[in-house]
């Protein structure tokens, strides 16, 4: 107890002696404590302003995301456009496909059609003008005449020209071939023999027999006895002009029973009257089978019926005679003209004709 009041007075001595040393530190503290609230309000206006820009941020991240999400909504609804639009594109892309490949088929079929035709035209060509052809060869061999070979082979030509067709490039080729080749041949002119022959076969009936001389001279002195006696009929009467010409034919018959003549060929001399009609007749058959083998192109037999003709002739018929002599002369002129030619035939044309019908 007695130790606490001598303490007391040294702390009150203490305390009086300490106020100027404690004055510093309450100013460093003050000091101090305003540093820290300065920092504490600088902290606390920093924080401000960063929850301010943090809020800012916010709303801005929240406008972006509300714009975000009306963009996605608009890009679904476009996407749903675009796909709509695609499915209706690829929808109109099928039907305009389908109708393609119908077009394509249609145009496939139709130039098939068309290729057909065109076939169908060319062979139908084609074969015409080979029927026109062998029909002209034929009519050339039986009329021995080149002019129908040569009428069938232009008319080919120019109806070739006329369809154009490349195919049948070598058809034409082949023609003008065979038309140099046709066009340079020399035949035999088969209708001027066959002219000559009409006439011989029409003059057989007038040639004179040989056992017929003095019949044949009768009738020639009145045929140049006729104008006298026209002249003397104009002079004198008509009665007169019969009289003079009956008395020279008596005359005339008078002197042809005497003849004395040279008998070289008894045959023909003693010939009956009755057999002259098929000697005439037997005459005309060689003539007419002559002229068949001259059109069936039997040139060998034509001239063995000639030459037999030319024998008959020169054996019963009057060699003095002029239709005699023209009779004769007109047959040696036949066989003369007769000429083994055979006739040129359009082969290459054909062969061209058949390669263009088989396609190919």
């Amino acid at each position: 107890m007695s130790s606490v009041p001598e303490s007391a007075p040294a702390d009150a001595a203490a305390a009086t002696a300490a106020p100027p040393a404690a004055a510093p530190a309450a100013g460093a503290g003050r000091l101090l404590l305003a540093v820290t609230a300065t920092a504490a309000a600088a902290g606390l206006a920093s924080s401000v302003l960063l929850w301010q820009k943090l809020g800012h941020i916010q709303e801005q991240l929240a406008r972006q995301s509300q714009d975000a999400g009306t963009q996605a909504i608009e890009a679904r609804t476009l996407a749903r456009q675009a796909q709509e639009q695609v499915t209706e594109a690829a929808a109109r892309l099928a039907v305009q496909e389908a109708r393609v490949n119908e077009v394509a088929l249609q145009r496939a079929q139709l130039e098939e059609l068309m290729q057909s035709l065109s076939r169908s035209r060319d062979e139908n060509l084609v074969v015409d003008i080979e029927s026109g052809l062998r029909l002209a060869q034929q009519q050339a061999q039986l009329t021995g005449s080149l002019e129908p070979l040569v009428a069938a082979l232009k008319s080919a030509q120019q109806r070739i020209e006329r369809a154009a067709q490349p195919r049948l490039a070598p058809v034409q080729r082949a023609i003008a071939h065979d038309l140099e080749r046709v066009g340079g041949a020399s035949v035999t002119d088969t209708a001027g023999l066959l002219a000559r022959l009409d006439d011989l076969v029409r003059q057989t009936d007038e040639l004179p027999l040989l056992n017929a001389v003095a019949q044949a001279s009768a009738v020639r002195r009145l045929s140049g006895q006729a104008p006298a006696a026209s002249t003397s009929a104009a002079q004198d009467s008509v009665w007169l002009a019969w009289l003079q010409r009956a008395l020279d034919v008596v005359l005339d018959e008078a002197r042809g029973l005497v003849r004395v003549s040279r008998i070289e060929r008894p045959e023909a001399v003693l010939l009956a009257p009755e057999q002259a009609f098929f000697l005439r007749e037997n005459l005309k058959l060689k003539l007419l089978n002559a002229r068949m083998g001259i059109l069936a192109r039997q040139f060998d037999s034509a001239r063995a019926d000639l030459q037999a003709a030319t024998n008959a002739l020169n054996r019963y018929f009057d060699p003095a005679a002029r239709r005699t002599q023209a009779a004769a002369t007109a047959l040696q002129q036949v066989q003369a003209s007769m000429k083994v030619a055979e006739l040129p035939r359009p082969d290459e044309t054909l062969a061209a004709l058949a390669t263009a019908a088989a396609g190919r």
